[in-house]
């Protein structure tokens, strides 16, 4: 068998490692001096804007498919290997509506698939390059774009060696583009292994300087701890699992299929009654410490401000937007996904770790003098508040199946459609029971091997078809377009609360696979896509923001840096006289980060994460939230006024245009943002 690899799925990715090989040998066989550093410098910005080309080239073919259209994904285990349809067991695959039964695993195709036509959702995948990916893609190469170009300022003095910060650079880069694509566990630590390992390097780079070396040994000893714990946890979920790949653990955490670790566990209470439950639950816990060490939060956070401060500005701002993004891709994806089934484990552990960070945080950046220290913690507390909508994320089953609710033995979907076990009903829509039921205007259901739908074509037990809607046949089963009633159907076996749910949310072939009755049941899309909306798109949406706002404040740092050495508050006394432009840059993305007008973005983004979290019902945590901005506008507006205040100039020195370039990439977006915050919503929701 030969591996079909998709190389316009895997394009940014590529791209940034041929240019990494690139700029090493170049640096190699090149002679050293300013003309090369720059460059390489330039180098590194053609590949990263050349692999933002392709994300959005990705963009617009997934937007041209419309709702029909199926992500980008390879690296699959093709369909006749896997034993299940897309996201179904074999427990599932099986069956359907009461006494009526489909032999073998059956495969649904949703309506962008001609009849006969081999349904590529059917494959477990390892990449996935959906609407997530792409979203979180995005914002890291433009997040590098402007790191680069403050790398550049940085190297101009010559103390660092260009090609191997470059090639570190883009390593990191690359790990990062590749995490949100990651479908498999192997793939996704891998991946997150990507974005760490270069960054021990590039903190050490800075050579003869103490608190460089001091915050590498940090980070590389926490680093390695925090890797090492996540590699248990998952060793654990495997063991339990017996598979890597994302959307099946769904389904056997979440009690859909039997979980081939542990003996007689068909079910989720099976699984809960198990032994197997404690080793289940430290693995998520395991897993969940592992990821808050990577995302800085608390108690796993005291590394940042010293790794901050000792490393040089772009390693900071590298650390504080695309390294965090990452940690918060792989969380999202493991929570969402592959332990969604689990959130009664995870969901108070998250809210505990949210609250903790973003007090912890506030409260330690009031004492500060430092600026880049200052960051830091503020870094901390906003990875609290993006980790508060996933607190609430078990949430969004309930909300994705708010057109009407399914249950076992009697269930029914409003105004939907449902399939119900022995006895169900849709208001409006019809009814379909199990030996012998009906919907009426639309026809009746005939268990055995050969019901029929009146009006609607025929089914067959063993190869059954429906002319004008599709059809279904035994272990290679097909669908052509959606059957059953118009609008959005509802499958429920008649296993319970273990039943599976298919509800077509919008439009048809847009499915949505939630555990009905389990809490936190899993949200997913067929091939492995995740959910962009709710709570995710919450955090999703703050974490954009959120980098822009972050990265102007780490430019103009950079600036001053060039200028004080020991780069304290202080030093940025009268800013915005002696720089203008630097120091109405700095003011804006202070008084965004802190929320307030004209800074919208920040509050924009506030506003929907507090919505989203009063709206999963937790009341406390938006408190604790409320509490914390008010906190942090002291630290924030504080140095704003610094900066505001005049005072005798200080010694200029001339800074690189790059940096500007810099400050003035991240300020526009910034802007943006604040003027039209529907360009992040829109992407996020």
């Amino acid at each position: 068998m030969i591996q079909q690899i998709d190389y316009f799925a895997i394009a940014p990715p590529l791209v940034l490692a041929l240019v990494a090989g690139l700029v090493l040998l170049l640096d190699a066989f090149l002679p050293a001096g300013p003309r090369v550093r720059t460059g390489l410098g330039l180098t590194a910005i053609g590949g990263v804007v050349v692999a933002l080309g392709f994300v959005v080239a990705q963009s617009v073919r997934l937007a041209g498919a419309g709702q029909d259209g199926q992500a980008l994904a390879t690296f699959c285990v093709p369909g006749s290997l896997s034993q299940a349809g897309p996201g179904l067991g074999p427990a599932v695959a099986s069956q359907f509506v009461g006494a009526s039964q489909f032999v073998g695993a059956s495969q649904f195709v949703g309506a962008s698939q001609s009849a006969g036509a081999s349904q590529p959702a059917a494959a477990l995948c390892s990449f996935v390059a959906d609407r997530f990916t792409l979203v979180f893609a995005g914002l890291v190469l433009v997040a590098a774009l402007v790191v680069v170009l403050m790398s550049m300022s940085e190297l101009a003095a010559g103390g660092i060696p260009a090609g191997e910060w470059y090639f570190l650079l883009l390593c990191t880069i690359v790990g990062a583009v590749t995490l949100p694509a990651s479908r498999d566990l192997i793939m996704l630590v891998v991946a997150l292994e990507l974005v760490s390992l270069p960054v021990f390097a590039l903190t050490a780079l800075k050579r003869y300087d103490g608190r460089a070396s001091e915050g590498a040994v940090k980070l590389f000893v926490v680093s390695v701890v925090s890797t090492a714990i996540m590699l248990f946890g998952v060793s654990l979920l495997y063991g339990i699992g017996g598979t890597v790949y994302l959307s099946r653990l769904t389904e056997i955490f979440s009690g859909a299929v039997p979980a081939p670790g542990v003996a007689g566990a068909s079910s989720a209470e099976a699984l809960a009654a198990s032994p197997a439950s404690g080793v289940v639950t430290v693995g998520v816990v395991l897993v969940l410490a592992g990821f808050a060490f990577k995302v800085a939060a608390v108690p796993f956070h005291a590394w940042a401000p010293d790794v901050y401060q000792g490393a040089p500005v772009p390693v900071a701002a590298l650390l504080s937007v695309i390294s965090k993004a990452a940690g918060f891709a792989g969380l999202i994806l493991l929570l969402t996904t592959a332990l969604s089934g689990q959130s009664v484990t995870w969901t108070p552990v998250v809210a505990v770790i949210a609250a903790l960070t973003m007090t912890v945080g506030n409260l330690l950046a009031l004492r500060q003098r430092s600026a880049v220290r200052l960051l830091a913690w503020s870094s901390v507390a906003q990875s609290g508040y993006i980790l508060t909508p996933l607190a609430v994320a078990a949430q969004a089953t309930e909300r994705v199946a708010a057109a009407g609710s399914s249950a076992g033995m009697a269930g029914h979907v409003s105004g939907g459609g449902a399939w119900a076990g022995a006895a169900g009903h849709v208001s409006g829509g019809g009814a379909w029971a199990g030996a012998a039921g009906h919907a009426p205007g639309v026809g009746s259901w005939a268990a055995g091997a050969a019901g029929h739908v009146t009006g609607m074509g025929s089914w067959a037990g063993g190869a059954g078809h429906v002319p004008t809607v599709g059809s279904w046949t035994g272990v290679a089963g097909h669908v052509s377009a959606p059957a059953g009633v118009p609008g959005a159907e509802v499958f429920a076996s008649a296993s319970g609360r273990g039943a599976e749910v298919f509800a077509s949310v919008g439009a048809p072939g847009a499915e949505v696979f939630t555990s009905a009755g389990a809490p936190g049941g899993a949200v997913f899309a067929p091939g492995g896509e995740v959910l962009v909306s709710g709570p995710v798109g919450a955090s999703l949406a703050y974490l954009v923001i959120y980098a822009a706002m972050n990265l102007g404040a780490f430019a103009v740092v950079m600036l001053v840096s060039r200028m004080c050495a020991r780069n304290e508050l202080d030093d940025y006394r009268g800013l915005a006289y002696r720089s203008p432009v630097a120091g109405l840059s700095l003011a804006f993305c202070l008084v965004c980060l802190a929320g307030l007008p004209p800074g919208l973005a920040g509050l924009f983004a506030k506003v929907v994460v507090f919505r989203e979290v009063v709206n999963g019902g937790a009341g406390w945590l938006a408190v604790v939230m409320a509490v914390n901005t008010v906190i942090g506008l002291y630290y924030y507006v504080a140095w704003t006024a610094r900066v505001l205040t005049p005072a005798p100039s200080a010694i200029d020195r001339r800074a690189f245009p790059a940096t500007w370039v810099a400050v003035g990439l991240a300020v526009v977006i910034t802007v943006a943002f604040s003027v039209a915050p529907q360009l992040v919503f829109d992407l996020t929701s």
